[in-house]
């Protein structure tokens, strides 16, 4: 069943279960003060967002930077004991909407090639591998690096809505 989760827009409040959250989920993880630093950028070009919990918990993060038209998704993470539980789609679903209401028209990323549960995510999202940044990660480990461009279109948009679950019948 998937978890009644708000999502929010970062603060510093935020910042130590984030970077706990962090730690748990990335070989190479972000420092506490890397997120702080990015509460500094303006808001005009990047978008953050926090998944919170009935009891007030961060269960995952995500966020975006935006240049002109194209967003680019910095970090998303979500906590080992939420995995599978439709967060992490529910938090990209929620950065794109809001990241094209300001103005972004492309999406873009990196990912390690062997992040199956990432691609799966990725795909759901049609994006799709244009090249490899190579050691992006560090000697001998490259980065795919994907896209998906017109996610303004309503199409798009509506593609990825949370299907209407059946009606029940009394």
């Amino acid at each position: 069943m998937t978890p009644d989760v708000s999502f929010v827009a970062m603060t510093t409040d935020h910042l130590d279960a984030v970077a706990r959250i962090e730690q748990a989920s990335s070989l190479l993880p972000w420092p506490r003060d890397l997120f702080a630093g990015e509460l500094d950028v303006p808001a005009a070009l990047r978008h953050w967002l926090v998944a919170v919990d009935e009891s007030g918990a961060v269960v995952g993060f995500g966020g975006m930077m935006l240049l002109d038209d194209e967003a680019h998704l910095m970090n998303i993470a979500v906590d080992p004991a939420h995995r599978r539980d439709g967060i992490a789609r529910r938090l990209l679903h929620r950065l794109v909407v809001d990241i094209v209401g300001l103005g972004a028209r492309h999406l873009t990323l990196e990912v390690r090639p062997a992040n199956d549960a990432a691609l799966t995510l990725y795909r759901r999202f049609e994006m799709a591998p244009v090249g490899v940044r190579r050691d992006y990660y560090g000697p001998g480990e490259d980065a795919l690096i994907l896209w998906v461009h017109d996610i303004d279109r309503p199409e798009y948009l509506a593609g990825l809505a949370e299907p209407t679950p059946p009606a029940r019948r009394t």
